[in-house]
């Protein structure tokens, strides 16, 4: 047994120095005294995995991580991009402090990736069956959150991509974690009847994932209130859940028509703030929009509302064109029209006099102020397009869509001096009008829901352009929303360790 002068010698005896691991972390302005300076880091393997891989510098860092990325899902083109984009933005965080580059390695895989077979019976009594799927990328900041989409284009890749997306997002404008999910079910050609066994099947196996503190869907491209409606309902019935009228979960299955506008207001309030800051507004600028989704419409009815001249609407189908602009009238009719399931834009030539129907049949050609790209796909803008539009003098492009822009398009909008909002900064509605944040911060208005995005957009703007600045990318915005929104995730992880 230990004397007393014995375990008071035990306890005075010094501590061996501890290696310096992530949880001891330093800010990004350098490592806290005893963990050692970044050479320390650099001369830790970033992999392991054939030798030890180190990096000298940010870019390398970076090429290493992107590499890395491709060697374990090579055909993951759509994540790809967006996880290349951003690491590339990282390369002077990685500079001044090389051990976010280890951070950055865990956001390689998201922390889940759950895909299901969703079986249903359509009208006809034949079973039929889609793939649903859900990938939870990151809860370090709060529960798993992000919309739902349903379409035909719905693979394995596209999900994972608009999840780590939603990751970027997310953290700029809340304190929530990032998901995404949804099914290659097409909404367009189904009766309701369908959709409905559609979404109750699709909830039966999802419900086993989400719930208040885990994971909150959201709305996206094919889930609209009806679905969300249906989608609800299942998850009640499993769960014996407690509806709470417009909050909580899934908004207890009732969307109201404000938020759907959400998303669309941020968009035009990101625009509006880009043209203010360089002395303009949005007053009398020609704009076409791309798309006739909730997301398009929005931008539609708030660029009418600044002032703003929408003269273009499209779908799959084709677009539209009205020379004088789309005013609150005819923006209405055009509502009621793609109000009904499956109707196509097309048919609005019906019920006006001065409009076009695909004519010019490229609505890029159309001679215009602004852009707003608010159609589902990526990639749909390349360089030549970009070119084209600024040679027809368009001042800018706002997205309203993911990843509507080729890489080769964003380096082009750069080079000509173009304004340019990435879809990461504009499309960030989904922290503020989740189900959850209508229970503590409820939203009773348009008016309110507008002056809460506007505030935000605002804020949210300053940081990125002040990051953009602190890293040497002075009116980046691209590299200004990676590295705030990393910065702020990475942070936490760190502080979390290796989980």
């Amino acid at each position: 047994m230990a004397t007393q002068s014995q375990t008071a010698n035990f306890s005075q005896r010094p501590m061996a120095p501890r290696k310096p691991g992530l949880s001891q972390f330093g800010g990004v302005h350098g490592s806290r005294p005893g963990e050692g300076g970044p050479m320390n880091w650099r001369n830790r393997p970033l992999f392991r995995r054939d030798g030890d891989i180190r990096f000298k510098t940010g870019t390398e860092a970076s090429k290493l991580l992107i590499e890395e990325a491709v060697r374990r899902d090579p055909k993951q083109t759509d994540f790809l991009q967006t996880f290349g984009n951003t690491m590339q933005s990282l390369s002077p965080v990685f500079d001044r402090n090389p051990k976010y580059a280890w951070v950055a390695k865990q956001l390689i895989e998201p922390d889940r990736l759950i895909q299901f077979r969703v079986p249903w019976l359509d009208d006809s009594g034949n079973i039929r069956q889609n793939r649903g799927f859900r990938v939870q990328y990151s809860n370090a900041l709060g529960p798993y959150n992000g919309g739902l989409t349903f379409g035909s284009h719905v693979n394995t890749d596209y999900i994972t991509s608009l999840a780590f997306d939603t990751l970027i997002s997310n953290s700029l404008y809340g304190n929530v974690g990032s998901a995404f999910g949804g099914s290659d079910f097409n909404v367009r050609n189904k009766s309701e009847s369908e959709i409905q066994r559609f979404c109750q099947s699709y909830m039966t196996e999802l419900a086993k994932y989400i719930g208040d503190d885990i994971d909150l869907p959201g709305m996206g491209a094919g889930v609209n209130p009806q679905e969300i409606g249906y989608l609800y309902g299942q998850y009640k019935r499993i769960n014996t859940h407690a509806s709470r009228r417009g909050k909580g979960l899934l908004w207890g299955g009732l969307l109201e028509g404000k938020l759907c506008r959400a998303y669309g207001f941020g968009v035009v309030h990101f625009a509006n703030k880009m043209l203010t800051e360089k002395g303009d507004s949005l007053q009398g600028k020609r704009c076409i929009i791309t798309g006739s989704g909730n997301i398009a419409m929005a931008v539609a009815e708030k660029l009418i509302h600044f002032g703003a001249i929408p003269i273009t609407l499209s779908d799959s189908s084709g677009h539209i064109y009205e020379d004088e602009g789309i005013d609150a009238s005819k923006l209405s009719i055009i509502k009621q029209i793609k109000a009904e399931r499956g109707a196509r834009i097309g048919r609005y030539i019906m019920a006006s006099t001065t409009a076009k129907y695909s004519d010019p049949e490229n609505i890029l050609e159309i001679p215009c102020d602004l852009l707003f790209p608010c159609c589902v796909g990526s990639n749909k803008i390349d360089a030549d397009d970009v070119n084209m539009l600024a040679d027809a003098g368009c001042m800018g492009v706002i997205e309203g869509g993911n990843m509507p822009s080729t890489p080769e398009a964003c380096a082009i909008y750069k080079k000509r001096g173009m304004l340019y909002g990435p879809y990461k900064a504009t499309m960030a509605a989904g922290s503020i009008v989740n189900g959850t944040e209508m229970e503590v911060n409820p939203i009773d208005s348009t008016d309110e829901l507008d002056e809460r995005l506007g505030e935000s957009v605002d804020a949210v703007y300053d940081k990125i352009t002040k990051t953009a600045t602190e890293f040497n990318a002075r009116g980046d915005l691209v590299a200004g929303t990676n590295i705030a929104s990393f910065l702020k995730v990475a942070n936490v992880m760190m502080a979390h360790g290796a989980v």
